[in-house]
């Protein structure tokens, strides 16, 4: 017998798009909710590419409808009477000017509960604006410090700040449903994004709250000496590296030891993390100068033997072909799909 899935029996209308409204949603509907996406022509031009409809909207059903005529928004409000959560990830004004905000919803269904994912939220200076996920790392403070100390920021190269959203999304409509259950209530719940990613800034808050002095960035290595060396390291090949973190002063020995640098330990200038933390930039080239010669798999082999952290720097072809890990903890899987055929994602055969 299949075993129920826990969100089974809830029905979600998804007027979320792009990457952080549809991956809550997606996480929603992998859990058993019945998740009706609802799309314009545009919208929904704009999302068929089968690689992300696989990813974003799997498990989902969907319908398009033009929400700028009056039947489209009738149509929205039939489907609220009979569904228990509302989803969306539009700026603040988008569903109250399509009459679906949660005053308007709550007068379909009292019990409704409506999860609003705008990018800054529904109060404040800012309310208004509009947001994609580079701006919001930018704007939570992320980007600046991805950078090198020299350099200007970096970014990420990746909208991790939707998916921190999305994941903080799919958590309030859990709450919600929780506190439904227990009173009849149900809520509006303003989810904004730009909060969500502000608190992955974790121990730069201390520096500026406790030690009263932002912090800048470092690159690969810690705001706090607690770890070094502590960076990524070049290794033999085009573009291979390894990262390796050396926390205590029994791992900073055992490092030593197994690179055949025993004299290092007693150097007076590495002698304490604090020492290394000084002559960081020195130790780091010396330790670049070693795994130069070697393999990033064979630098990581030795040193995990030797109880020190380390691992290879992997691509998105690493992880599909040569992860020996995954591999053996069957991660990847071939999958039917009735658009795109025998999708191969990485299978290991013997």
């Amino acid at each position: 017998m299949r075993r129920k899935l826990p969100l089974e029996g809830v029905r979600v209308v998804d007027f979320t798009w792009i990457l952080a409204g549809p991956y809550c949603t997606r996480m929603l509907a992998d859990f058993g909710a019945e998740v009706i996406k609802v799309q314009s022509a545009e919208t929904g031009e704009r999302e068929s590419a089968p690689g992300y409809n696989n990813f974003f909207n799997r498990n989902k059903l969907g319908v398009t409808i033009n929400m700028a005529s009056q039947k489209g928004r009738d149509i929205c409000k039939r489907l609220i009477k009979v569904s228990d959560v509302v989803v969306e990830n539009f700026s603040a004004r988008v569903l109250r000017q399509w009459g679906l905000d949660w005053e308007n919803a709550r007068k379909i269904r009292p019990d409704i509960i409506v999860v609003s994912m705008s990018g800054m939220g529904h109060s404040g200076p800012m309310r208004d604006y509009v947001s994609f996920g580079p701006t919001l790392q930018a704007m939570t403070g992320l980007t600046s410090l991805s950078a090198f100390s020299s350099d200007r920021p970096l970014g990420f190269g990746y909208s991790y700040s939707d998916h921190v959203g999305g994941i903080t999304g799919a958590m309030a409509v859990l709450q919600a449903l929780n506190y439904r259950y227990r009173t009849g209530f149900g809520q509006f719940v303003d989810v904004a994004q730009q909060e969500g990613s502000a608190v992955l800034l974790s121990t730069a808050f201390l520096e500026c709250t406790i030690n009263g002095k932002p912090p800048q960035p470092r690159g690969n290595r810690l705001h706090h000496q607690a770890a070094v060396p502590h960076n990524i390291y070049p290794c033999e090949g085009e573009d291979r590296w390894v990262a390796i973190a050396v926390f205590t002063e029994e791992e900073w020995r055992s490092f030593c030891r197994a690179i055949g640098e025993d004299g290092w330990t007693r150097d007076t200038r590495y002698a304490t993390v604090l020492n290394r933390g000084q002559n960081a930039d020195e130790l780091d080239k010396l330790v670049s100068d070693w795994t130069r010669q070697h393999t990033a798999e064979e630098v990581t082999e030795l040193l995990q033997r030797a109880g020190v952290r380390a691992g290879v720097v992997q691509s998105a072809a690493d992880l599909v072909d040569h992860d020996p890990q995954l591999r053996a903890r069957g991660f990847w899987v071939q999958a039917e799909h009735p658009e795109t055929g025998d999708t191969h994602l990485g299978v290991y055969t013997e």
